[in-house]
């Protein structure tokens, strides 16, 4: 694949630059383009389908980006000539457009989003009733559109429009009744204030269309209308200024509990009453408090970069055990799919970014559906004269944590952050104190005693970018700085690393 197609690539998703207003970011992903790659998937679902194309229903919907409607047409100008029936699901998020392959029956799913990135920029995202397309996929797809392959033009292609947000929402509302349960069972949140923040995405139906109905008061929501160009802040669980944002309308509203989406709803973040973030650590903490109620001694999988206290709230508090695996959504969700499929009683697959995926809910990065059983737990807690905080009092947070992403220098980025790892892994091995962890799967993690730094750095190599990102915690004060400055004695000898973010902690 030349370098004009290999540059939509990023992990399981289609990526680009879709709209003007960013200096020197030219649009990429054209009409044609989009065309092109949507072609590539009428062809390729219809071999894993094993069905002809006028046969597919593949289903479309849309972020709240302002290409939206502009990559739509086009999708739909590659799908209904070929005689697919396509579902114009409008606007909708991801989970939702995975949901109906199963609620609808259609062979395939198709959303136009680019997650929390900014405005300008777009993509795609693809899901069979197997769940979202893996790498190898995205890469068959785009050799396709590469070639320009595309299906024969037949009659009885036709566009309808389906309403599906409603059947999802209805299908949440459905959930949170059951789980709480309570005795005005059709109003189960009737006394609880909840506020939403949508970051102007696709979530602010779980305000209106979710909560209320079920009785909650949602005053102080905010930034529920789609906006493409996000005025307010970025749409994202991980940005400090959109935590901070939902942490003080809580405050202001005395709200019992604050939850926060990205632009496309796969991923969910949550505020407590106290105006605290459940985020990051204790978002997994709490998730895998939940998921392992009737999975006793089950697995959690989570991301590499998941801190000592965590793995002793799972393994300890919560009775079951920590498997630390890699970054990237889809790594930690395939490999509890693995780990089911060996026998190993694994109910959850979460990253720290907010990615978290239930083997109830078909192992689909649901940010709605987290929330959705946050919320249930929150009223089961209340009926206990309890709360969330009560449920997160035995996770150890660490005194001090940090992220830096060291840019690599040369084009063989993946050689070069591979060669910097096997160099610090040996570095290690010979110096005292330096406790490689055994349980790691990528790059490479070491924790320090008490008088050494009372923690761990991680350094790894960014799943898609030329970017060495190090997380280093402690949990003493002034640990990451002793722990930086350990580590610095190793990379400021390698080459090819701007190790300046380093320097900067020191």
């Amino acid at each position: 694949m030349d370098k004009f197609w290999k540059q939509f690539k990023s992990g399981t998703d289609i990526r680009g630059v879709a709209s003007e207003g960013v200096a020197g970011q030219k649009i990429n992903l054209t009409d044609e383009v989009m065309e092109k790659i949507s072609a590539g998937f009428v062809l390729w679902l219809s071999k894993k389908a094993n069905k002809p194309a006028d046969q597919l229903i593949i289903s479309v919907g849309h972020d709240s980006r302002i290409s939206a409607s502009r990559i739509q047409a086009a999708v739909t100008r590659a799908l209904e000539p070929a005689g697919v029936t396509v579902y114009d699901c409008g606007l909708a998020s991801t989970p939702s457009m995975f949901m109906t392959t199963v609620d609808l029956k259609c062979d395939g799913a198709v959303q136009i989003t680019a997650s929390h990135h900014p405005f300008n920029r777009n993509g795609l995202k693809f899901f069979t009733p197997d769940g979202g397309l893996e790498s190898d996929d995205i890469t068959a797809l785009l050799a396709l559109a590469e070639k320009g392959d595309k299906p024969e033009n037949v009659p009885g292609g036709s566009v309808k429009p389906v309403a599906y947000m409603r059947d999802y929402a209805k299908h949440l509302r459905e959930i949170i009744c059951k789980g709480v349960n309570a005795a005005d069972y059709d109003h189960p949140l009737k006394g609880f204030h909840i506020v939403v923040d949508a970051g102007n995405g696709a979530g602010g139906f779980y305000a209106s269309d979710v909560l209320e109905p079920l009785g909650a008061d949602v005053a102080g929501s905010q930034f529920l209308d789609p906006d493409g160009m996000f005025p307010n802040h970025i749409p994202n669980p991980e940005n400090e200024e959109a935590m901070a944002s939902i942490c003080e309308a809580v405050k202001e509203q005395k709200a019992d509990l604050g939850v926060i989406f990205d632009t496309d709803v796969d991923r969910g973040g949550a505020v407590d009453h106290q105006g605290e973030e459940i985020n990051r650590n204790r978002l997994v903490a709490v998730a895998s408090a939940i998921a392992l109620e009737g999975n006793e001694g089950g697995t959690i999988v989570t991301d590499s970069i998941t801190s000592s206290g965590l793995k002793s709230y799972i393994e300890e508090t919560l009775g079951g055990k920590h498997h630390r695996f890699k970054r990237g959504y889809k790594n930690v969700i395939n490999e509890a799919i693995r780990l089911n499929q060996e026998g190993i009683n694994c109910p959850l697959a979460i990253e720290t970014s907010g990615h978290a995926a239930l083997r109830e809910n078909y192992f689909l990065d649901d940010g709605a559906y987290l929330v959705t059983k946050i919320i249930i737990k929150m009223a089961q807690l209340k009926k206990e004269g309890k709360t969330l905080e009560s449920l997160l009092a035995p996770l150890q947070e660490p005194k001090e944590s940090v992220e830096v992403r060291m840019p690599i220098l040369t084009e063989d980025f993946r050689a070069c952050g591979e060669q910097v790892i096997s160099g610090l892994e040996a570095y290690a091995k010979v110096h005292d104190g330096w406790q490689i962890a055994p349980d790691n799967h990528e790059g490479i993690r070491v924790s320090f005693g008490k008088d050494e730094g009372d923690g761990w750095f991680l350094l790894r190599l960014s799943v898609h970018d030329p970017i060495m990102p190090l997380n280093i915690e402690s949990d003493a004060v002034g640990g990451v700085k002793l722990i930086a400055g350990k580590l610095y004695d190793y990379v400021k000898t390698v080459e090819n690393v701007d190790i300046s973010a380093l320097e900067k902690i020191l």
